[in-house]
């Protein structure tokens, strides 16, 4: 097993940035999703079951992979105003 970590963030988000993913489907400013499963192919079905993740918007973004076999940090996220 695997953690599959997707992180989105609009907070620069500019006209010139048309083609900018949208991975939800309600409006936000930072998106993050974290997703136990074997294969990034089970992480997307689990997500697009869920139903409120845009799936083929989320492909655009290539997740940050943990394998969970040895201890380490899994994750950290800073955010300065």
């Amino acid at each position: 097993m695997q953690l599959f970590i997707w992180r989105h963030s609009k907070r620069f988000s500019s006209w010139s940035m048309l083609d900018e993913p949208h991975v939800h489907k309600e409006n936000y400013l930072e998106a993050q999703v974290t997703v136990l499963a074997g294969s990034k192919e089970e992480a997307l079905q689990l997500l697009d079951r869920e139903g409120t993740w845009n799936i083929e918007e989320v492909q655009r973004i290539e997740p940050e992979v943990i394998p969970l076999d040895a201890a380490r940090i899994v994750t950290s996220h800073l955010v300065f105003q």
